[in-house]
């Protein structure tokens, strides 16, 4: 390790109260459970400690990755460069605005970006309020489902989100959705900005109704994606008119199989790692079935998946 690395991180870990780890292995925070270590894993104790935080990175000159629940994320096998900062369980909660207001019939809620998406559910169902039924089954946190405006069918983050609460190097505070720029399975979040807190607006409605259908959406994906094993989420986005799964289907690429990971035989548009594989595998089947699509349909893929870490030449989804 160099002295310059080992300077910057002795310098982070001194400001920073929460937890600080040194080359701290990040596949289990993924759901694929794939990549190398982060040089430095920071969990800051609160708000205060987030400040601090950031602006160290930006003080030190150290590059930055906010780490939500880890879907639709694939770290390099060599690891991350710099600070992984990750919310812990709870961030923020104490600072939240209880059960949120009422507007026009509406309720708005306030949650913590660390909370898991589950905890959106549930406070709805306790509340008797319903909009927010697409969420069921979705993994990672609820400041990840706003990066990335996860979604399905029937609904996406987009719907609920009135505003979020951002955390930057100079301070925090809330703008309206409208700032973030919300497209399909995409945001614009401020560069270096971490989101702490959302705002969430629903509805009254028949919350028994709004169970049942979020039951059956969730027996759905158990039947159509193969949530048993650890995968990527979607790999692809879809192209307008078409399904990347049905694509890649048509190719002859369903349940293809490279090293340990394998296009999944019971969804063609997600990866899954069958036990030991590398992020090298995963990105070798991403290149090959947007080759063979591109070659075929004239369709170039865009992945959903977001990069992050060193990666050589020969190893981008390029």
């Amino acid at each position: 390790m160099s002295t310059r690395s080992a300077t910057w991180q002795d310098e982070i870990a001194r400001r920073v109260r929460g937890e600080v780890a040194r080359d701290a292995p990040l596949s289990g925070r993924t759901a694929i459970r794939l990549g190398g270590p982060a040089d430095l894993l920071v969990r800051p104790a609160d708000p205060d400690d987030l400040a601090i935080a950031l602006r160290a990175c930006r003080e030190l000159a150290v590059p930055l990755l906010v780490l939500g629940g880890g879907a639709n994320l694939l770290v390099s096998d060599r690891g991350v460069r710099g600070v992984v900062l990750k919310l812990p369980p709870g961030f923020g909660e104490a600072t939240t605005e209880g059960f949120g207001e009422a507007k026009k019939g509406r309720t708005r809620l306030v949650f913590s970006a660390a909370a898991p998406t589950s905890r959106l559910v549930a406070r709805a169902q306790k509340l008797g309020l319903v909009g927010c039924e697409f969420v069921a089954g979705i993994p990672g946190t609820l400041g990840g489902t706003v990066a990335m405006n996860a979604g399905t069918r029937t609904g996406e983050m987009k719907d609920v989100v009135r505003r979020v609460e951002l955390a930057t190097a100079d301070g925090a505070g809330w703008v309206g959705a409208d700032e973030l720029a919300f497209g399909y399975r995409t945001s614009r979040l401020p560069p270096g900005a971490v989101v702490t807190r959302l705002e969430i607006e629903l509805r009254p409605g028949d919350v028994a109704a709004s169970a049942a259908v979020m039951r059956a959406d969730v027996e759905r994906r158990r039947a159509t994606q193969p949530l048993t094993q650890p995968t990527l989420g979607s790999t692809f986005r879809n192209p307008p008119g078409a399904h990347a799964g049905q694509l890649i289907e048509a190719v002859g690429l369903k349940g293809h199989r490279l090293g340990n990971a394998a296009w999944s035989d019971v969804h063609a548009n997600f990866i899954v790692n069958l036990g030991g594989a590398s992020t090298r595998d995963v990105l070798g089947l991403v290149r090959l079935a947007r080759r063979r699509v591109e070659e075929r349909f004239g369709l170039l893929l865009e992945p959903e998946v977001h990069l992050a870490g060193e990666f050589a030449d020969d190893e981008g989804i390029a």
